[in-house]
């Protein structure tokens, strides 16, 4: 008869995971709108910036692996509150950040936090959802989105009135903070993975291991078509709309808001745009979105057809990466949380490459060229969809 009170506890915990999510969307999101500033104030060229930028997921890789060690010593949720306060804390260093050298220096901790942090609070809210019996990853991958857009109109605004970057980052990263320390106190106590519980299918790791992998790595590709997506909105669509466009400053930094505004909206219809039609048939016409309403863009440039590009980029990728995530944490003969681990650290090889490789064509030719990389991501996913086509596993409901 303890069942009430039990469905409260859990969905306290829901709440403060959600925290977390917002936490983490909200946070560098507060610096992506300066970064146009950041990089006009430290003399900085496009490739400059991008490898300053590339840092961040040049970190997230190197500490990546050592996510679920952390977890099983510390447990997820002391694990995700510890590293959101080291992303506000490394978030500030970075946004009054003397040289590119430095500014490199501080985004390299700050992905190296993040990526611990993410794979932390996806396995504490994927613990949540079995405590639930249903699907909820979305939902909170939807608040992360609302983060993000919270976090970049911080910043829109504080260009607007003027606010210096040390007053709003030091602010944004002392109320975040706070968030997540109180949140701390409502997630689930205990240890993430039951010990006795074995996901393991030994038969068919051996009778099809390879093709098991085979599409671990297309799910892998389609996360990082997601990755490259979110990148091009985050990194360079207040760039383009500032310097190619010439869109005014704080109208500029819109074409981030959009991306993630939509992916947000995405995201909270995706469940059941998925239950409907299923996720390979959602993830493609993701694709086909994306890749038509960024070339679109591209091929006939303005600044609301720009923002609307990227709006339409960011609603096409909203449930690539949940996705990717789920069906990975799914697939057959891998033990509790391998195929989610696997994915999450290699998803941020799209982080990495991709500012690297926009900056490197937008040097050689313009950033209108280098972002034709967004409108491929989405040809990718569409060709690549079939992987996340629902698998068997044993004793898996």
């Amino acid at each position: 008869m303890g069942r009430p009170g039990r469905d409260v506890h859990h969905r306290r915990a829901r709440v403060a995971s959600a925290a977390l999510f917002l936490t983490n969307g909200a946070l560098f999101a507060n610096l992506l709108p300066r970064f146009p500033e950041i990089k006009t104030d430290l003399g900085l060229s496009n490739t400059a910036f991008g490898l300053a930028v590339a840092a961040f997921s040049g970190g997230a890789l190197l500490t990546g692996p050592a996510a679920p060690a952390l977890i099983r010593r510390y447990r997820s949720s002391v694990v995700a509150v510890a590293g959101s306060v080291l992303i506000a804390v490394f978030t500030i260093v970075a946004g009054l950040a003397p040289t590119g050298p430095v500014l490199a220096a501080a985004l390299f901790c700050a992905g190296a936090a993040d990526s611990v942090t993410d794979v932390a609070q996806n396995v504490h809210g994927l613990r949540v959802q079995r405590a639930y019996g249903r699907f909820i990853i979305n939902s909170l991958h939807a608040v992360w989105s609302s983060g993000a857009v919270l976090g970049g109109l911080m910043g829109a605004g504080a260009i607007y009135l003027g606010i210096p970057r040390a007053v709003q980052l030091s602010a944004s990263g002392l109320v975040f903070s706070v968030l997540c320390l109180i949140a701390y106190h409502f997630l689930l106590p205990g240890p993430d993975h039951d010990d006795t519980e074995s996901r393991t299918d030994e038969r068919v790791a051996g009778e099809s291991g390879r093709s098991v992998h085979l599409v671990l790595a297309a799910l892998v590709a389609i996360a990082i078509a997601g990755a490259a997506v979110e990148d091009a909105g985050s990194s360079w669509a207040t760039l383009y709309l500032r310097d190619s466009l010439s869109a005014p400053a704080a109208l500029a930094a819109f074409g981030y808001v959009a991306l993630v505004g939509f992916q947000f909206i995405g995201r909270l219809v995706g469940d059941r745009l998925t239950d409907r039609w299923g996720p390979c048939a959602v993830a493609r016409a993701g694709g086909l979105i994306i890749a038509v309403g960024m070339a679109t863009a591209l091929a006939f440039p303005s600044i609301p057809g720009t923002i609307a590009g990227f709006a339409a980029a960011g609603f096409g990728s909203a449930t690539l990466v949940p996705g990717a995530m789920h069906a990975a944490d799914e697939l057959p003969g891998l033990r509790a949380g391998t195929g989610l681990t696997a994915l999450t650290w290699l998803m941020r090889v799209g982080f990495l490459g991709s500012p690297i490789l926009v900056g490197a064509i937008a040097d050689a030719a313009s950033l209108r060229a280098g972002l034709v990389t967004v409108p491929a991501a989405g040809l990718v996913t569409v060709l690549l969809a079939r992987a996340l086509s629902p698998r068997r596993r044993s004793a898996r409901s």
